[in-house]
């Protein structure tokens, strides 16, 4: 594998957007971390936030801490409040709704071409923010940085939907990381549980610059790297057996793995469970710890269907 190459293929091309990341809201980092190496996922170590929120303003902590679980496309997140501050208490407030998924970030390479689109079609996207946080590396520490375009909570429904450009990929995609016990490779695709799919898949059109289709008894965005599935609550119940536990729900997410009969049979001698819902899919129900569920399939795949 060549890291160097891994990271520096994570951002898009300038004007085009892909699917960077999604995070669990977590409210115990240690549990939540615990499942996710009975699930065979490599952990990073965990890392205090901090942020600028004015350009020139001073650097305060966040509130927040993080693990992530890196893949060789894009990555997961698990979010943890940990202090008095206005961010903590968005997380705080989302997780008493549920434990699960809360967070949907786009990657770009050119985050004031989002701003300028969200400002256009009526979001009130809020001034960039300047993110870092401290970051292991083998030689010693460094300072992972992004910049970070959001909307007022609320805006969007579902959760905290905002863009991402990464300004240190290299440190924050290391070897150390990508391989996984379970075989996941990459981040393929967000399930949002919605009571509209129609006006959903319309907003998230609007927010993204990207236009919608539907297939398979949902609609789907597709990015330069990674899409967003909206369905409905009985679509998803008759799919996938699963009931929201409130509306609306980012259900979970898609993950390519090298082999989804190696991962099946991975869950299977770990304990974690998993049924196959289509061809070349594995669905497991993710532990209280973490919420939500997660679908490993073989790449190539395309949408996730529901009819």
């Amino acid at each position: 594998m060549d890291i160097n190459a891994v990271a520096a293929n994570q951002a898009p091309q300038r004007g085009s957007i892909n699917l960077d990341h999604v995070a669990h809201f977590v409210p115990d980092s240690d549990a939540a971390s615990a499942a996710l190496e009975q699930l065979g996922f490599t952990l990073t170590p965990f890392s205090a936030q901090s942020h600028r929120l004015q350009p020139q303003g001073p650097l305060v902590p966040a509130g927040t801490g993080n693990r992530c679980v890196m893949f060789e496309a894009g990555y997961l997140e698990f979010l943890t409040p940990t202090g008095a501050t206005p961010v903590a208490d968005q997380l705080r407030t989302a997780i008493r709704r549920y434990i699960g998924v809360h967070l949907i970030a786009f990657g770009t390479a050119a985050p004031e071409i989002d701003h300028a689109r969200l400002a256009h079609e009526g979001f009130q996207p809020m001034t960039p923010v300047a993110l870092q946080r401290p970051i292991s590396t083998e030689t010693g520490e460094n300072t992972a940085r992004f910049t970070v375009v959001r909307v007022p909570p609320g805006t969007m429904p579902e959760g905290r939907i905002q863009f991402c450009r990464h300004h240190t990929p290299e440190l924050v995609w290391q070897e150390r990381w990508i391989t996984h016990a379970n075989g996941a490779r990459g981040l393929a695709a967000v399930l949002l549980c919605v009571e509209n799919a129609d006006e959903a898949a319309w907003r998230y059109s609007r927010f993204s610059g990207r236009p919608y289709t539907s297939e398979g008894g949902a609609h789907h965005i597709a990015t330069a790297r990674g899409s967003l599935s909206f369905v409905e609550p009985v679509a998803l119940k008759r799919t996938l057996g699963l009931t929201p536990p409130a509306l609306p729900w980012i259900a979970g997410y898609a993950l390519e793995t090298r082999d989804v009969a190696a991962t099946r049979e991975y869950m299977r001698r770990s304990g974690n469970g998993g049924a196959d819902f289509a061809r070349d899919h594995v669905l497991v129900t993710l532990p209280e710890a973490l919420g939500g569920v997660v679908i490993f399939q073989q790449p190539g795949c395309g949408m996730l269907r529901f009819d």
